[in-house]
């Protein structure tokens, strides 16, 4: 005969879960706490975090641990609210119960593990690297197989579950003979619904930094990295690092004294304000304000400018970027342009991703580490194009043929004083063709032109524009309209790109017939390439982007041959409008008096790159640099020794661009747009 339920205060389950996590994230906190306590080489005793920071290490950690756990624990009480009490002395029940306390501390334990890894690389807790780690899945398993015997590990983490399991086996078969009644039931399902969601929103990584109790612990305490990180929780902080997107260059980055960094920066022509800092209330007035210059082939000053920022286009889709003898025919309409505009030979992306093109082109900066800008909080009103053109009486378009919240781009440009148009904004009767990705590029300069015509509030109010319009037909599932170039759809790489080269040249077309093509530059250019794989980790030819300056009436056909970046096309064509702001870039002006900067930047999330005088000079977590020797033909890699110049300058470019955004000093300030 079954015994009758017992019925306690408390469910018991939740309470051993909570406790089973809790010690292992504190065994956790206290071994790590203890290995980087003291001194890796002399083992002096207590140096890196002294004893009187642990209080406050293991009080935010309990913090963070129970944010965490009371998520972890949502879908177990919500199981005990549901569970009937007749069925918790079963047989299959409890071997069900088994193996699921089993699986869950054996994954407590794997994390913990993994979290022991992480540190040992990089003295941090799980973060924006962790999650790049993801991404790379391959590189990263490969790696750790090679590094580790995982098979022995995996075996250790199964049986020390195993024997925690044991150990606490007797208080869940208590747990499970008493009954849970339906107020407790209802208090379960509140808990699951409400303390996690509560937690979460009070719980902020920013709390690792500032002290919760400052009596106890002395000043040093928010100058001590090790502290706050150890105070963290492992998959708190992974969460946050997702929701910011964000890698402190500081802590995982060489640098130099800010003062260094200014004089390297100022030498090498970047006038910017120290860190970026206010404008000083007045704008600096741009070089080509009278309509001309003589560094240029520009006849005559541009009124407005259209950017086309073209969805994966290697430089080698295009003929005029190959030798005779390798024309592949995918690109007509773009090499026609670029015989009759101003063509750059060597421009670099900066990135492998849109927003890192998106970036670039906006708001002329080096790629900060960890996610591009316009995906992070805080980007609104930086010293962008849209924002320093807007108070100079400019109307500034964002155009997008797929939806713009993809990326936060919506967000971005129309906090950044432009307005957005995307895919919701064109009206069905004038799309022709769409797919997953979006609409067809054709389509989308449609929309482009119409509203460039508009007279109204809606379109341009008859001011001069500048327009940014981002395609995405070159984009997988590589698929466009019938009848419109010799490859049928889905066309692949090849079929994409020449249908994007036939909407381009169509765009042109029709743009003639319109009174403000005579006055407009069209800059046509690339947001990455369609590739950037390679034996290195930034192989430079995963970067080379096609751009095109186009002005029939105003521009000479001209080759530019100096190696420029993407960050450089958005202080020149400030230049060319003869307008204020251009000193607020990073980039330089291609027309400025001063030399061609002759450098590159190209980072993937964590590397960033230096490209000058044919060596690429190369930033890494850990404070570490490598250094490549660059074919000028070929642009394959070489190991050669670090050039201490290159890599002085390329922490000047870096470490000020991070500092900048994060301190605020890359917004505009309140008396640059009178």
């Amino acid at each position: 005969m079954r015994k009758p339920h017992t019925y306690r205060f408390t469910p018991q389950i939740p309470v051993i879960a909570a406790l089973v996590a809790l010690c292992i994230y504190t065994l956790t906190r206290l071994g790590l706490t203890i290995f980087t306590s003291f001194d890796g080489t002399v083992f002096k005793g207590f140096e890196a975090v002294p004893l009187a920071l642990w209080p406050e290490i293991f009080v935010k950690g309990f913090w963070f641990d129970m944010c965490v756990i009371s998520v972890l624990l949502a879908p177990i009480c919500l199981y005990e609210a549901l569970l009937p009490n007749k069925w918790r002395g079963k047989t299959w029940h409890r071997v069900l119960r088994m193996v699921w306390f089993w699986l869950a501390i054996a994954l407590l334990l794997f994390g913990a593990v993994a979290e022991a890894t992480f540190w040992l690389e990089f003295s941090t807790r799980f973060n924006f690297i962790a999650l790049d780690y993801l991404i790379y899945t391959s590189e990263v398993i490969g790696n750790i197989r090679e590094s580790y015997p995982v098979g022995w590990i995996l075996a250790g983490i199964g049986a020390v579950a195993a024997i925690v399991l044991l150990f606490i086996w007797s208080a869940v078969r208590r747990a499970d003979t008493q009954g849970v009644t339906w107020l407790q039931r209802a208090a379960l399902a509140l808990f699951a619904l409400v303390v996690p969601a509560t937690l979460m929103y009070y719980g902020n990584i920013d709390q690792m930094e500032q002290p919760m109790l400052p009596a106890l612990t002395p000043s040093v305490n928010a100058k001590n990295a090790y502290a706050s990180e150890l105070s963290g929780n492992g998959l708190f902080t992974i969460a946050a690092a997702q929701r910011r997107n964000e890698l402190d260059y500081d802590k995982f980055y060489r640098t130099i004294s800010q003062q260094q960094a200014n004089t390297a920066l100022a030498d090498l022509g970047v006038k910017r304000s120290p860190l970026g800092d206010a404008l000083g209330g007045v704008l600096p007035t741009a070089t080509m304000a009278t309509g001309k210059h003589a560094a240029t082939p520009f006849i005559g000053k541009p009124k407005n400018v259209i950017l086309i920022s073209v969805e994966s286009l290697s430089a080698s889709y295009m003929d005029s970027y190959r030798a005779d003898n390798e024309r592949i025919g995918l690109t007509p309409e773009l090499d026609k342009l670029a015989k009759n505009g101003m063509k750059f030979e060597r421009l670099y992306a900066t990135g492998t991703r849109t927003v890192r093109g998106l970036e670039a082109l906006s708001l002329g900066t080096p790629p900060i580490p960890g996610q591009a800008i316009v995906r992070r909080p805080g980007n609104e009103h930086l010293s962008t194009m849209g924002e320093l053109l807007k108070p100079q009486g400019f109307a500034n378009f964002f155009f997008y043929g797929g939806y713009g919240y993809f990326d936060n781009m919506n967000a971005y440009y129309a906090a950044n004083n432009y307005r957005v148009i995307d895919r919701t904004d064109i009206p069905k009767s004038e799309i022709g063709f769409e797919n997953v990705w979006g609409v067809a590029d054709e389509y989308l300069f449609d929309q482009v032109i119409r509203t460039l015509d508009d007279k109204s509030d809606k379109g341009t109010g008859g001011k001069p524009f500048f327009a940014q319009i981002m395609t995405t037909s070159n984009h997988r599932p590589y698929t466009y309209p019938a009848n419109r170039i010799d490859i049928p759809s889905p066309g692949g790489r090849e079929g994409a790109v020449k249908y994007t080269d036939y909407a381009i040249g169509k765009f042109i077309k029709d743009a003639s017939k319109k009174p403000w093509f005579k006055d407009t530059l069209f800059v046509i250019v690339a947001d990455h390439c369609a590739s950037a794989a390679g034996k290195t980790r930034l192989p430079v030819a995963g970067y080379h982007i096609p751009a095109i300056f186009y002005a029939p009436a105003l521009l000479k056909p001209n080759v530019y041959t100096p190696l420029v970046s993407q960050i450089d096309i958005a202080p020149s064509l400030m230049d060319v409008l003869g307008i204020k702001g251009v000193e607020q870039f990073f980039g330089q002006s291609f027309f400025s008096t001063a030399p061609a900067a002759q450098r590159a930047f190209i980072s993937n999330y964590q590397a960033l790159g230096y490209l000058k005088n044919n060596t690429l000079t190369v930033l890494l977590p850990k404070q570490e640099v490598e250094s490549f020797s660059i074919d000028p033909i070929t642009l394959a890699a070489t190991p050669t020794a670090i050039n201490p110049s290159l890599l002085n300058e390329a922490v000047a470019y870096y470490q000020t661009a991070s500092k900048a955004f994060k301190t605020g000093a890359l917004k505009v300030s309140a008396t640059a747009s009178k």
